[in-house]
């Protein structure tokens, strides 16, 4: 008998997941053989079991070992209990879509990016299925560096994520000021954010003092100047935790966080670019080590993280990049980390 395209289909995906799967559960020892046989669900036998009767448990402990994007390959079409162990609430505590990033070249005029459709296409599909698995239960996301998302897809997230706690997104080119603001008007739980330096900080800063009362720890991928450091210390002026690691960092405006944080408890200036700009024609110095002025405003931290070190690789990136890291230079991953535990994701 012939079967149609759309049964087709169904099983291609239900053979994938269920290799995949198997390969999976390797990691469970003696189970992997048990396991094994309840792969072979051709067989002939009725009273083999079938992956659908396994427990729920047990389904969703496999799944967790699937990434997000794999889920967008018919894990939950397969049958309806795959798709109920897909949506336990478990697997969907955190959506990292770090390893999903746009195909774009730079361009010299705004938004500096272009990005083809295909990515577009496959960004959509995939926060779709994802937003429908999770039911809102998703507290953390995480964008890779180089996935540059539109408005709508950024409301779209908002939207379906309320209860959102920590959002990691470093990379907007081609989000507008109205749709950055309007997302952070949903999400009156975030207490963390990753974001890039931009041009005007001081919208974001004020959008999040309106909207999200617990919110208290920062990172910035990007130069940290004055008006960054003032935005910061008017708008947030609660804030606990701050990272702008890898970054170019004006002195003054180090001073300025460090006296004017009170709240402050942990800040990580690791491979920092330190540097001062005094009015022309004096030169930029930039600053091997940290002067003793400081180190004593740091000393009331809780954690103090900071690196200036010519024998640190990090360090020599930084200096190499002008204290703006081009990521995508170095190895893949490297812009997740940080000193911080709670902010290297």
């Amino acid at each position: 008998m012939n079967l149609s395209f759309d049964s087709r289909k169904r099983q291609r995906d239900r053979n994938k997941v269920e290799a995949a799967a198997e390969k999976a559960v390797q990691s469970f020892g003696n189970c992997s053989q048990i396991v094994g046989k309840l792969v072979k669900m051709e067989d002939c036998n009725p009273t083999v079991r079938q992956w659908e009767d396994m427990i729920q448990d047990c389904l969703v402990e496999i799944f967790r070992r699937f990434s997000a994007v794999d889920f967008t390959s018919g894990i939950a079409e397969v049958c309806s209990s795959w798709r109920l162990a897909c949506s336990d609430q478990f697997l969907w505590r955190t959506l990292d879509l770090g390893q999903l990033k746009s195909n774009f070249i730079k361009i010299p005029y705004a938004p500096y990016v272009w990005v083809d459709d295909r990515s577009n296409q496959q960004l959509t599909r995939v926060l779709k299925i994802a937003m429908g698995l999770s039911r809102g239960n998703i507290s953390c996301i995480i964008f890779h560096f180089n996935l540059y998302l539109m408005d709508n897809q950024l409301i779209y997230v908002a939207n379906r994520c309320p209860r959102l706690k920590q959002l990691v997104i470093p990379a907007w080119n081609r989000m507008t000021k109205g749709g950055i603001c309007k997302a952070i008007r949903m999400w009156g739980e975030l207490e963390s954010m990753t974001m890039p330096s931009i041009r005007d900080p001081a919208y974001v800063m004020d959008e999040i003092r309106l909207n999200c009362k617990n919110f208290t720890q920062l990172k910035i991928m990007g130069p940290c100047n004055i008006f960054l450091a003032s935005s910061i210390v008017t708008f947030l002026p609660k804030l606990k935790v701050l990272s702008l690691r890898c970054s170019k960092l004006f002195k003054e405006a180090l001073v300025m966080i460090l006296d004017s944080l009170e709240h402050l408890e942990v800040l990580n200036i690791s491979h920092c670019l330190l540097i001062e700009a005094p009015p022309p024609p004096a030169p930029v110095r930039v600053f091997r080590e940290l002067d003793e002025a400081i180190v004593e405003k740091a000393s009331r931290l809780r954690e103090f993280f900071h690196c200036q070190r010519a024998s640190c690789v990090l360090c020599q990136r930084t200096i190499n990049d002008d204290g703006l890291m081009r990521w995508y230079k170095y190895e893949e991953g490297l812009w997740r980390t940080d000193e911080v535990i709670s902010l290297s994701f």
